[in-house]
């Protein structure tokens, strides 16, 4: 007889591949010759996302209720990784920073019965969210985007704003807030490198998804 552990583990096995998807947009993304091709690599990702939800939707029918936070664990690794793909799809399309509620329709855990997106998922999904858009800042120079960094800068300073807000008490999301001000270090630095090059130009204001 199934449990709901085994269950669990048949429905996001094959998360691996969707997750390992984002590592596909993020090499179109870095490559300068290929930013023609970040529409479509968003889009192809969108797609990933239907397979994503339908997992989800099996997901909410072997959990029984009330039982979320007894087996959230099998999943949250999984969650945090979807939730940062998500966000950086955002990005790459708007420019903007994702909500909570988008993240979870986009996920397909809005309007479920038994499971939830978390918010302390959501948040870990941001601060990998910066860390990609470190690295993003770096390439774009290399490649003479020199706009980019710039947004970059404007976004990632703000989100850092935001989380200084908080009185976070998971240790691991303490712990992955503390590395965002070498994210923000990291990206200051590139901007400045461009600012006496005479490069670089004021930065727009960073939105968040309504």
């Amino acid at each position: 007889m199934c449990t709901p552990n085994t269950i669990v583990a048949d429905i996001f096995s094959p998360f691996q591949e969707y997750i390992n998807s984002e590592q596909d947009v993020r090499e179109v993304i870095h490559q300068e010759q290929n930013i023609e091709k970040m529409h479509g690599a968003c889009l192809k990702a969108r797609q990933i996302f239907e397979d994503v939800r339908a997992g989800y939707i099996a997901l909410d029918l072997v959990i029984p209720p009330g039982q979320y936070y007894r087996y959230n664990d099998h999943w949250r690794f999984a969650t945090q990784r979807l939730c940062f793909l998500a966000a950086l799809i955002v990005f790459l399309e708007k420019g903007i920073l994702v909500n909570k509620e988008t993240t979870a329709k986009i996920l397909g855990v809005d309007d479920k019965a038994n499971i939830h997106l978390d918010l302390e998922d959501y948040l870990m999904g941001l601060l990998n969210l910066a860390s990609e858009l470190s690295r993003y800042a770096v390439n774009s120079v290399t490649y003479g985007d020199y706009e980019r960094p710039l947004q970059i800068s404007k976004f990632v300073a703000e989100l850092n704003a935001g989380f200084r807000l908080l009185n976070l008490k998971n240790d691991s999301l303490r712990k992955r807030f503390d590395a965002l001000k070498y994210d923000v270090k990291k990206i200051e630095e590139v901007v400045y490198d461009l600012s006496i090059r005479g490069l670089a130009q004021s930065p727009g204001t960073c939105e968040i998804t309504k």
